[in-house]
């Protein structure tokens, strides 16, 4: 009679097949070709947004005579707004469709602002309003569409909201607290 191996035997010869196997495709494997992963930008980690903030080198720089401190800046040329913190840091610059009455060059504070929507004097719903002047009876103050559309133009009506996208009409709002400076330069 033949002796017939312990099932232990069985299993042990085929793990150390197996193992085997494996190893040799892996071997295999190594010699191949290989994928290469796109090379992308990696966050930086700094102490400022700046750099993410502000993508175009012409809009990174906070304009000449916007002040100190914190601050909201809006310039009439650029149709650009930044949010300066109190180190002089930008943590965001976004552009801006301004409304039909630009307010003077100047410097001025958040007054009054309103969270809730509502409906803005050119009829869409606004909302983040943040207030900080009026130019002839006109109130001037930064919103943002709650569809997140940008506005329609005037059609000769007199408004004084500076809109801008949802996501900085959010920023904004949060950053502009009541009595937050708010500088505006050509």
């Amino acid at each position: 009679m033949r002796a017939v191996p312990a099932p232990k035997v069985w299993v042990t010869g085929l793990t150390v097949g197996a193992i085997a196997a494996v190893v040799a495709l892996a071997v295999q494997a190594d010699k191949g070709t290989k994928p290469t992963a796109a090379a992308t930008a990696r966050p930086s980690v700094s102490a400022s947004p700046r750099a993410s903030a502000q993508p175009e080198p012409s809009a990174t720089a906070v304009p000449d005579g916007s002040g100190t401190g914190r601050r909201i800046v809006y310039s009439l040329g650029e149709k650009r707004v930044w949010l300066i913190d109190a180190s002089e840091a930008a943590r965001r610059t976004f552009a801006v469709w301004p409304g039909a009455v630009d307010p003077a060059p100047g410097t001025y504070a958040v007054s009054l602002r309103r969270g809730d929507p509502t409906t803005g004097s050119d009829g869409v719903r606004i909302e983040h309003i943040v207030y900080f002047t009026a130019v002839d009876g006109v109130n001037v103050a930064f919103s943002n569409a709650v569809d997140g559309s940008s506005p329609p133009p005037a059609n000769g009506t007199r408004t004084g909201g500076i809109r801008m996208k949802a996501a900085d009409g959010s920023a904004l709002w949060t950053f502009g607290e009541t009595g937050t400076k708010v500088v505006v330069v050509n």
